[in-house]
């Protein structure tokens, strides 16, 4: 049964629709946090929701409990909502919610259907992931797309990841499959500093997706929240030696690898269970 509502279909501008989910592919929050600011920052447009009983456990996905006024309980269940977003020249439809647990095939044949309805010439998914990289360097955002001149154009690090994976690669895939022109960015993030927020990465994606669209973002306040975050965090890696060797030793090998491979499950472990050991009691 189709789950999709509809509250208005504007006219857009050459839409592209941006995809960015909070769940299992969004290390630190980055990829929401991507999308959350591109409806914050340009005004956004609720156009539609998904009936979240039709995609999500309830037992794994829980509704949240709020007190208006001190006094009246407001439900609030998982969502899954599309904004039209006006940039520049063009406009964006907006995928925000949480990594649906049900039925991901009919799902992604529902957002692609969004798409389609409002002339979306593109599909683009975010993601982020915990990966054995320094915080002290750039973020570099790994991907693929549809388009080979696209990929050569953005000197998009090509992911040869191989495992599970998440809505993400599924919501991609569909989109290559059905003969849809799509691109999937993901920002890897330091997997010993994995809480949200990171405002590095998250500035990442938003810069990787503005080459993707032609269409540059001013990210001058993330900028200065990254600033702010790396500050943070060098004070205190500082006050751990094991840990600021182990920095280093992601910083030379940051330095010296010719190309980024987003690391296997399996290489991470080992590197995480190896840094564990070497501290001991600790």
């Amino acid at each position: 049964m189709p789950s999709l509502a509809w509250e208005q279909r504007p006219e857009l501008r050459r839409p592209v629709l941006v995809a960015g989910f909070e769940g299992w592919n969004d290390a630190a929050s980055a990829a929401s946090e991507a999308a959350g600011w591109l409806t914050r920052q340009f005004g956004a447009t609720k156009i539609a929701s998904m009936d979240p009983e039709e995609h999500f456990d309830f037992q794994s996905a829980r509704p949240t409990v709020e007190l208006v006024d001190g006094v009246t309980r407001d439900l609030t269940w998982p969502a899954i909502e599309f904004f039209a977003v006006p940039v520049d020249a063009r406009d964006l439809v907006v995928l925000r919610g949480v990594e649906p647990n049900l039925r991901w095939p009919s799902f992604c044949r529902e957002v692609l259907g969004v798409a389609g309805e409002t002339g979306c010439e593109m599909v683009v998914t975010l993601g982020a992931l915990l990966a054995d990289v320094p915080h002290t360097r750039p973020v570099r955002v790994t991907g693929a797309t549809t388009d080979p001149e696209l990929m050569a154009s953005l000197h998009l690090q090509r992911s040869r990841y191989e495992g599970p994976t998440g809505i993400v690669g599924v919501l991609h895939d569909t989109a290559r499959a059905a003969g849809v022109a799509s691109a999937s960015l993901w920002a890897p993030v330091p997997h010993y500093v994995s809480t949200p927020p990171n405002p590095l990465a998250t500035r990442a994606l938003l810069d990787r997706l503005g080459q993707l669209l032609d269409t540059p973002f001013e990210l001058g306040e993330l900028d200065e929240l990254s600033q702010a975050w790396q500050t943070r965090v060098d004070e205190v890696v500082s006050q751990d030696d094991d840990v600021r060797s182990y920095v280093g030793q992601l910083e030379e090998r940051y330095d010296t690898e010719a190309e980024t491979d987003v690391p296997s499950g399996e290489t991470l472990a080992a590197e995480v269970e190896q840094f564990l050991r070497d501290r001991g009691d600790d």
